[in-house]
């Protein structure tokens, strides 16, 4: 009777890595907003022991260029010393999972400094890490994965011993040349400065960590890689996976099938807020990189999400991402059958007299609780909240089986949302607790329904007896 999502791993893990959705954080150090909050290692251990698998550190140059220190550049924030985030990696990387733990570096350093890093990754990790002697056209699976840390950034740049002129392409610092992606602007020429003896030998160190090359897109693509092409891992922000769907959208699924894409919250988002990752998910993106500590309504879709298939912090994709199918169906979804009727009933609720201080909604009277739920997934299967009627003055309010009915056509990338709320005629209706449950974990049933606080921790008692059934 009780509401748990599946405790254990059930989706197959023996597929490619890339056919995946993965746990992914943005700048994981920071305890606050983007651009004064303090740099530290406590959000790091926080989050890989809920479960994220895709940890993201910025590293720049101390002030006197001889050590490495991680913080938002060109911010107020203050900096963490990179040795301090790495063992808090490896101290607690597999407490939750044991699924690998992918480190992502914003690489700002000179090769000396690179060559620091590297040293500092290999005497940390050690055999923990996996560096692939090769390119791979296809990446192991995370049960081949298993207790592995693997280093996701971008080469070190590339110099001539001459100092002669480097032709690349035009995308930000690295470029998909060799894989076919080019940007609208073409290309042109960089001035290389000269690397000799113990440079070269450096970023030759540095490189050899690397076990998923990573480039940055900035503005709108021309041509996508092939699944010819090696696995490499692409970055965009929010804004630029928008503009791009537009008109890229078949090739980012297939591209995403073979290689990794990676979507970050765009600049503006000072506060730390996060976006909509259906956007990205829809379109094959397996890390749809989140501001852990950007609370509200996407961040609890996030953990919602991956609450499933035993909190390994991995998803495997559905079934129309994967293959050579019709994606007439993803962008026109509507002309689909409905797969699934999900019909919930609320019965009652409980807890907030134990978990909440009896004047925390009101004042002068207990609280007058309602409950609205939704369905939010791809755009053809989100709907509007319905809300249950308001039960005025209970700490135990009895809805006696208010029941709604949802039509889902992608079932398993689906979630229903669920938000408990006190009503208050004279300003904002209180928060009581919320939870999103992936459609594809429900079981059928009555169930005692666990809520979470506006931060995702889970109340010791609050709860809601629901009941489920596909028809």
């Amino acid at each position: 009777m009780f509401m748990k999502t599946n405790q254990k791993v059930h989706h197959d893990m023996s597929a490619p890595l890339a056919h995946y959705f993965i746990f992914t954080g943005h700048n994981s150090y920071l305890t606050g907003n983007q651009f004064s909050s303090k740099s530290s290692d406590k959000p790091i251990v926080k989050a890989l022991k809920e479960g994220v698998r895709v940890i993201e550190l910025d590293l720049w140059p101390n002030s006197n260029k001889n050590d490495i220190k991680v913080c938002h550049g060109r911010t107020w924030t203050s900096p963490v010393k990179l040795i301090k985030c790495l063992k808090a990696i490896k101290n607690n990387a597999f407490v939750t999972s044991k699924y690998p733990v992918i480190i992502t570096f914003e690489d700002h350093l000179d090769a000396n400094l690179q060559a620091k890093v590297a040293m500092m990754v290999k005497q940390t990790f050690g055999d923990m890490l996996f560096c692939p002697e090769s390119d791979l056209n296809e990446f192991p699976s995370p049960e081949c994965l298993k207790g592995r840390v693997m280093i996701s950034t971008k080469p070190p740049k590339k110099y001539s011993k001459s100092g002669s002129v480097i032709k690349r392409h035009s995308i930000k610092e690295t470029s998909f040349a060799t894989n076919g992606l080019s940007s609208t602007h073409g290309s042109h020429h960089l001035h290389a400065d000269v690397l000799e003896g113990d440079d070269e030998e450096s970023t030759t160190e540095y490189k050899k960590l690397i076990a998923i090359c990573a480039s940055k897109l900035k503005g709108s693509m021309k041509n996508l890689p092939s699944h010819d092409h090696k696995v490499t891992r692409l970055s965009m922000s929010e804004e630029t996976l928008k503009l791009s769907i537009n008109s890229h959208g078949r090739e980012l699924i297939r591209l995403t099938q073979r290689s990794f894409l990676r979507v970050y919250p765009k600049g503006s988002r000072i506060t730390s807020s996060n976006y909509n990752p259906f956007t990205g998910w829809m379109h094959g993106a397996q890390m749809v990189a989140f501001n852990m500590q950007g609370y509200g309504k996407y961040l609890w879709i996030m953990q919602g999400m991956f609450r499933a298939n035993g909190c390994c912090g991995y998803l495997k994709k559905p079934a129309f991402l994967l293959g050579d199918g019709n994606y007439d169906e993803v962008f026109d979804p509507m002309a689909l059958p409905v797969k699934k009727t999900l019909k919930v009933n609320i019965y009652m609720g409980e807890g907030w007299r134990t978990d909440f201080h009896f004047r925390h909604f009101d004042f002068c009277s207990p609280p007058d609780f309602y409950t609205k739920v939704s369905i939010v997934g791809m755009p053809c299967d989100c709907t509007r909240a319905k809300k249950t009627h308001k039960i005025d003055d209970q700490w135990v309010p009895t809805w006696n089986g208010n029941e709604f009915k949802f039509q889902l056509r992608f079932p398993e990338l689906a979630l229903l949302r669920v938000v408990v709320r006190d009503h208050d005629p004279a300003g904002e209706d209180g928060f009581g607790g919320q939870t999103c449950l992936p459609i594809s974990e429900l079981k059928t049933g009555f169930r005692s329904v666990p809520l979470y606080d506006h931060r995702g921790d889970k109340y010791k008692n609050v709860r809601l007896l629901m009941g489920f059934n596909f028809i």
